[in-house]
């Protein structure tokens, strides 16, 4: 537990961008904070000794590993923790308010104008059964006391703000209607409506694209400065946190271990746990012959902690003396570190990072087609098109959205295709036709050289069973009912993969430390695993069917940076050793450079570029393409704030009304008035190269 001699955060770092902090009280104060959960296998001590504060017009990031207690933190605050948790502190104030003094109806009154939630997990926050827009409408009514018509009016202007395109008509949608990123965008509006004075985001970008990320954070940043309004971001991003926290604290075990602004604690840290984090990081500057650095081992388990620094199991510098608790000491930089290694990293005697581990297989592999891999493709896509028919309202006319526009691609054997895009574009439609989860409206996809745009059901059982996904959502794809294990071992069974259930149960627990879960997590259901954890068991479910295939639809976008970088090592070796091919969807630029061989960008249902891995990162050709990189959040410019060099204009346009010609040109800074007037051509503009705009040669 942290010592109570250990200096308050006030005294140790001025939070406050142009003000003094030893002259301000802070809106949320917490102090010596403590949560256990009562379980069937005793008592879980999720926070343990935490004390920090949180300024007016600051924003405060809280980074740590999945399952550290950052989640956890928040929800003790806000008091929205289950019945067996039981929260205690020496104090918890918002605003002057002691927070455990008051009651449950006060409480509520206190959420919305007071203090705003962002949730990790939208598909699990929204009501399945309510439409946004009633859904935004709520908390405008109860805690705002507009009328309906007011709060209408604000709930549109809500979604324009948060990037929702045709706002109008997608008030009157239903969750499932979304994709995950506008489900998150959604969330955040939500979280916005009342106008808080402190708003907690737990995860608000994890689905979101790079772009639409920038923006709701340019945002968050600007009501900050301009409403004096305190931001709490729980996050697994680093990037993230480097371009828009003022303070960041690092947890892990439930405990605090390191605590100062973000320059300080990216550039200069003091802490082995937080070296580590940062190694893990892929950045668009990293050779790519280095294998992810990475933290090995998991977290501990929360109901059998390791005396004194929690993180020690894990470090490979790990002392004596680290067996012992010890309190937060103040660092040479300014900041807080419960290292006792602290003044070695100082000196420069003692550092996480190691030389890095080449990967010799994957350094020649990588930006060259496997030999043959282009003359017998695993997968191809021709012409490939997916149009949805919605209806509006119950009798409402119905409307067509072209989801996909004559998409057409390979995926050679051993090859990984990493498409990006903004949410929306097509990407997640596109993997679900590879795998015959859709029906495509047009074109034909091919698996082995053989057509399986119209297979009859037996034949498609035998198709699946070489090709698995990675979904977005863990949650809703994982059954709630059944045990990890159970889920793990079912399809092993089902396509005969192995002999027996106790050959199943041990292959079970073996992909769960692929993974870097434990044993036990298999007998946990899904709803008691967190969300980084549950991407962990979907990762594991997809590799248990032994596939040649995989659709990683956003596969590691929920996992924190350390075991990220162990699951991107993962896939790496699993494809090198079981010669699997993926289709890599994600939003993170710098994780697809990591684990892509060609990149493939979409805008709205087309593809507007296609280049070996390589090229597209040394000199994207499309504009949209250089919007996507100038958007990524630069580790390398941890706690500097730099600028972004390339800027999209306005939000995306609606697939159920699309500009004419390109349908990029509305955000473009280089189009003409030929580019309303032509669709471009996807054509070869250079060797390995593909590239649909007017304006390239």
């Amino acid at each position: 537990m942290l010592q109570a001699s250990a200096p308050p955060c006030p005294t140790v770092v001025s939070p406050l961008a142009g003000g003094d902090a030893a002259s301000s009280s802070p809106l949320l104060s917490v102090h010596n904070m403590e949560v256990r959960f009562s379980t069937d296998h005793g008592t879980v001590a999720a926070v343990r000794g935490l004390t920090y504060d949180v300024y007016a017009g600051e924003i405060l990031a809280i980074v740590g590993e999945s399952g550290s207690g950052k989640s956890v933190t928040s929800l003790a605050v806000t008091r929205l923790l289950p019945g067996n948790a039981t929260v205690t502190a020496d104090a918890i104030r918002f605003g002057g308010i002691d927070l455990q003094s008051l009651t449950d109806a006060e409480m509520r009154a206190l959420r919305g104008p007071g203090i705003g939630m962002i949730f990790q997990d939208p598909m699990t926050a929204l009501n399945p059964v309510m439409t946004v827009g009633d859904q935004l409408l709520e908390p405008l009514r109860q805690h705002m006391g507009l009328n309906a018509r007011q709060a209408r009016e604000r709930a549109l202007e809500l979604l324009m703000l948060v990037g929702i395109p045709d706002a109008k008509t997608r008030i009157d949608h239903y969750p499932h209607q979304f994709s995950g990123g506008m489900r998150q965008r959604v969330m955040i509006a939500i979280g916005l409506s009342c106008s808080p004075k402190l708003l907690i985001a737990d995860e608000p970008t994890t689905a979101l694209d790079v772009t639409i990320q920038a923006q709701i954070l340019d945002l968050m940043q600007e009501l900050c400065q301009r409403l004096n309004i305190a931001l709490v971001i729980i996050t697994h991003n680093l990037g993230v946190v480097a371009r828009y926290a003022d303070r960041v604290l690092v947890m892990y075990g439930g405990q605090m271990l390191e605590q100062g602004t973000a320059h300080t604690v990216f550039t200069t840290p003091r802490h082995l746990y937080t070296e580590g984090l940062l190694a893990s990081v892929p950045t668009l500057e990293r050779a790519l012959s280095e294998r992810l650095e990475g933290i090995e081992g998991t977290p501990p388990n929360p109901s059998h902690m390791p005396p004194g620094c929690a993180f020690a199991p894990r470090c490979r510098h790990a002392l004596a003396a680290c067996e012992t608790p010890g309190p937060l000491v103040l660092t040479d930089v300014g900041s807080l570190s419960a290292c006792v290694r602290a003044a070695d990293i100082a000196a420069g005697r003692v550092h996480w990072a190691q030389p890095s581990v080449v990967s010799v297989a994957r350094a020649d592999r990588v930006g060259e087609p496997v030999p043959g891999a282009k003359a017998e493709p695993l997968v191809c896509v021709q012409g490939l098109e997916k149009t949805y028919t919605l209806k509006k309202g119950v009798l409402g006319a119905r409307q067509q959205v072209h989801a996909l526009r004559d998409v057409s691609l390979s995926i050679g054997r051993r090859e990984t295709v990493g498409v990006v895009g903004e949410s929306g574009c097509g990407k997640s439609t596109l993997g679900k036709l590879l795998l015959r989860l859709e029906e495509p409206t047009g074109g034909r996809v091919l698996f082995r050289g053989e057509d399986i745009t119209h297979l009859g059901d037996r034949a498609l059982r035998g198709f699946r069973r070489h090709t698995q996904v990675i979904f977005q959502d863990p949650y809703s794809s994982l059954n709630p009912r059944k045990r990890i294990g159970h889920i793990l071992m079912e399809p092993m069974l089902v396509h005969g993969i192995v002999a027996n259930r106790d050959e199943a149960r041990e292959d079970a627990q073996r992909l769960l430390r692929e993974v870097g879960l434990r044993s036990e997590h298999a007998e946990r259901f899904a709803h008691q695993l967190s969300g980084g954890q549950r991407q962990r068991v979907a990762i594991a479910r997809a590799l248990a069917m032994r596939p040649e295939f995989i659709v990683c639809d956003e596969a590691v976008s929920a996992l924190d940076v350390s075991v990220q970088a162990q699951v991107v090592n993962l896939l790496t070796d699993l494809q090198e050793r079981l010669n699997l091919s993926y289709l890599f969807i994600g939003h993170d630029l710098a994780v697809v450079r990591q684990i892509a061989t060609r990149v493939v960008v979409m805008y709205l249902g087309r593809v507007v570029e296609i280049a070996d891995r390589d090229d597209f990162y040394r000199q994207p050709m499309h504009p949209y393409s250089q919007a996507l990189m100038a958007a990524v959040p630069s580790v390398e410019a941890l706690g500097l704030k730099t600028q972004k060099k390339f800027e999209i204009r306005g939000e995306p346009p609606s697939p159920m009304a699309p500009p004419s010609g390109c349908a990029f040109r509305t955000r473009c800074a280089l189009a003409g008035a030929d580019c309303a007037d032509t669709v471009p051509e996807l054509r070869t503009v250079a060797v390995g190269r593909q590239v649909a705009c007017l304006r390239v040669a």
